[in-house]
């Protein structure tokens, strides 16, 4: 949750993701701290790179977590959660990435360990996380992995 608040406030995001507002204050920022704006040896070009680099991340991420990207992505989701169980779980701070069977990857935010205790001990993960983390977690896609044929 603190990574979404940090990524927010770099683009004076109040509350709803609005793509549009997302995107105009994107660009701005890529203007403004862009590594080529400044030359070499100035002092401020690390900090740039670094600025710069942050803004990339936090685009693609509160893109990620748009309420119109999660709508778009709506049906692959729910066709996730309701048909591949669960093949792999990791939990940090609170953050809990959990892997499918589909070989789909969806990180789910601010999940507390309270909570994630309940999960692995719960008798059914897959029953578990349709009622308490699914329905109730800000999520976004975090990678699939290919298959080879």
């Amino acid at each position: 949750m603190k990574r979404i608040s940090e990524y927010k406030k770099l683009f004076g995001v109040e509350k709803e993701i609005d793509l549009k507002f997302l995107k105009k204050s994107y660009r701005n920022l890529v203007k403004e701290w862009h590594p080529d704006k400044f030359q070499n040896g100035d002092a401020l070009q690390e900090e740039a790179e670094m600025i710069s680099r942050k803004v990339i991340d936090g685009y693609h991420f509160l893109v990620s977590i748009a309420p119109e990207t999660k709508e778009k992505n709506l049906p692959a989701y729910t066709e996730t959660i309701s048909n591949s169980a669960i093949s792999d779980y990791n939990h940090k701070g609170l953050l809990l990435e959990i892997t499918f069977t589909d070989g789909t990857t969806y990180e789910y935010f601010g999940i507390t360990k309270k909570v994630y205790q309940k999960m692995i001990n719960a008798g059914n993960l897959n029953r578990f996380a349709k009622r308490s983390i699914y329905p109730n977690a800000t999520y976004r896609k975090s990678k699939r992995i290919l298959e080879e044929a």
